[in-house]
């Protein structure tokens, strides 16, 4: 891991958690596209309000990322990059955009934790990670709904 502050909660966490010290060490990164919601979702992540986000399928394709799975961890981070906290995946399951329901947008806990918010912003994040790809979002589109919690 390159990141020094993600590195050193990786190592705090560990510290007390030896049944993971043979885990590949995990990813650091940030939620959003942009620093305000970065630090807003990583607030709340931090808080135990977001407790999921989501993948367009294809975004996650074009950028030859994996999907993710149970047990992945994930350092959290703010937009500069540093650790707020470590989350493990617990479920993924791909749904199309159209299938999104309100207790799913609950769990991602990001705005009014409204179905329409989510809806809105999302598609809206969708629209501008796959415009470098000559793609719009579609309604049918797949979305990789990846429930977390929170473990340090």
């Amino acid at each position: 891991m390159e990141n020094a502050s993600a590195n050193n909660m990786w190592g705090d966490y560990l510290k007390n958690h030896l049944e993971d010290v043979f885990q590949e060490a995990p990813k650091a990164d940030y939620f959003c596209d942009n620093e305000k919601d970065a630090n807003e979702c990583a607030a709340l992540v931090k808080k135990g309000i977001k407790r999921a986000t989501s993948h367009s399928l294809l975004g996650l394709q074009y950028r030859n990322e994996p999907l993710p799975k149970i047990g992945d961890f994930l350092v959290v981070t703010n937009w500069e990059g540093k650790a707020q906290c470590i989350v493990q995946t617990t479920a993924v399951k791909l749904k199309p955009f159209f299938s999104i329901d309100k207790s799913y947008a609950k769990l991602e806990g990001e705005g009014d934790k409204s179905l329409a918010y989510w809806k809105k912003v999302h598609w809206d994040y969708f629209t501008r990670e796959l415009e470098p790809f000559g793609r719009v979002p579609r309604e049918s589109m797949i979305i990789v709904c990846e429930e977390f919690e929170k473990v340090f």
